[in-house]
């Protein structure tokens, strides 16, 4: 049996943008100066609170972690400075709110 010649594994190019700026430089920089949406979750547990929407479990802040934040229109790059398009909804809740969806439409395409 040959053996397959060692091969050499070349490093990739370092990805760089416009003036010798790496992606990550990139990245960091947007991320600074993006839109004002980055933040949204601390916005809207300071405006809704630290309470579940759903099933109204109330959390503290050691347990903040457990609650995420949904978007109602399903659009996470809206977000309204006035949290209308957001609640809060613990990790469990979310987690039935997508399912919901996905049930819903694996139901309606079986009867078109």
């Amino acid at each position: 049996m040959k053996k397959r010649p060692y091969r050499i594994h070349h490093k990739p190019p370092s990805q760089k943008i416009g003036d010798d700026q790496s992606i990550e430089e990139t990245l960091k920089k947007l991320q600074k100066s993006g839109p004002k949406g980055i933040d949204y979750r601390e916005r809207s547990l300071k405006i809704h609170g630290l309470i579940c929407a759903k099933c109204g479990r109330e959390f503290d802040e050691k347990t903040r972690h457990l609650l995420t934040v949904h978007h109602k229109d399903g659009n996470h790059l809206n977000n309204p400075p006035d949290g209308s398009n957001w609640e809060n909804l613990c990790v469990y809740c979310h987690d039935d709110e997508h399912t919901r969806e996905l049930l819903g439409k694996y139901l309606s395409e079986g009867k078109e």
